[in-house]
């Protein structure tokens, strides 16, 4: 029969060992990672890089005449967007900003967005980093979820802030985008 001491040790190293586990006596390490980038948004010229695919009630109620406002509620816009170092056009390509939003307020111009930014440069190239989020054009500046990532940021978590750089509902724009990513 084994002696009380006995016991009372392997309780003991039970207790350390799970003591260790839950606090972070793993091998793991998390990296945190900020990313800035320009997000070039084109609805007119000769190669648009976001188009609406489903136009909302606006177009049904006048008929889709030249009144219509640029954006309404139950929009649809599909989004293949350059990602840039620098606000130019010019500026060296960093990756492509793919997704769509969906518009999804009745008052001032709110979308629901699902966005993948691909990145194609430097050495983050062949991984994506994927934001879902609320949208308010109004609002000077706006916060979305990092919900994951694939390449060097898979299981990545975080945030996204936006703001219009030089940005026209009617024709588009460039939107400056900051990543702070936990991976």
């Amino acid at each position: 029969m084994a002696s009380l001491s006995s016991i009372l040790l392997g309780c003991f190293l039970l207790a350390a060992a799970v003591f260790l586990h839950r606090n972070g006596a793993s091998t793991t390490t998390t990296t945190t990672t900020h990313l800035h980038f320009y997000m070039h948004d084109a609805y007119t010229g000769p190669s648009p890089t976001a188009m609406r695919v489903v136009s909302g009630r606006s177009l049904l109620l006048d008929g889709g005449g030249d009144g219509s406002p640029p954006r309404q509620f139950g929009d649809i816009v599909a989004l293949n967007n350059a990602l840039t170092e620098g606000p130019s056009a010019g500026s060296a390509r960093v990756g492509t900003a793919q997704g769509f939003a969906v518009r999804v307020s009745e008052g001032g111009v709110v979308s629901d967005l699902s966005l993948h930014m691909v990145l194609e440069a430097g050495e983050h190239r062949g991984s994506s980093v994927t934001a879902k989020g609320r949208i308010d054009m109004d609002a000077g500046e706006r916060e979305s979820v990092v919900i994951g990532g694939t390449g060097r940021f898979r299981l990545a978590r975080g945030y996204m802030v936006t703001k219009n750089y030089d940005y026209s509902l009617a024709t588009g724009g460039i939107v400056e985008i900051d990543l702070y990513l936990q991976h």
